[in-house]
């Protein structure tokens, strides 16, 4: 049985399909990839279908990963009974921290904020990824691909403990 990570931010399209290449990434090089299975989805409906935001792509390619298909990514909103066949949501910003809590009732204690595995975000406080759909220069999908890289690490470090027997 794998372990699963689910990343939720609003319409699928920009912070959660970027998180979900960079984790499944990231768990290649630790090592992981055949232990955990990582997807994502939205708290709306209104981008189902779409692909990922060129901006995204064009992000991920600029830092440095290869082609993930961000093409042929489908946004899609995340559903009830994901809650309880997930191990881990990671949650983009407060909003969407609450709206999974509403939807998860007393499954909520596997919703977390992405950047509260960022040793740094949680010391200034500032623990929403901010939604780069926006800003229309590139820069604020720079400054998303940065948040989320930098918690990273942290993720990792839990998914193993949280796997350990």
């Amino acid at each position: 049985m794998s372990y699963r990570v689910c990343v939720v931010c609003t319409g699928n399209i920009c912070r959660s399909p970027m998180l979900e290449f960079l984790l499944r990434e990231s768990l290649v090089a630790a090592g992981l990839d055949s232990l955990v299975d990582v997807d994502s989805g939205g708290t709306s409906a209104e981008e189902s279908g779409n692909p990922a935001d060129p901006r995204t792509v064009e992000v991920l390619l600029r830092n440095g990963h290869t082609d993930w298909g961000g093409s042929r990514h489908q946004a899609r909103r995340i559903e009830r009974s994901w809650l309880a066949e997930r191990d881990l949501i990671l949650a983009a910003d407060t909003g969407h921290l609450r709206s999974l809590r509403r939807l998860a009732g007393d499954d909520a204690p596997h919703v977390r904020l992405i950047r509260s595995f960022d040793p740094d975000a949680v010391a200034s406080g500032a623990l929403d990824v901010e939604d780069p759909w926006y800003g229309w220069d590139g820069s604020a999908f720079d400054r998303t691909y940065a948040q989320l890289s930098a918690a990273i690490p942290g993720i990792i470090d839990f998914i193993r403990s949280d796997m350990a027997p």
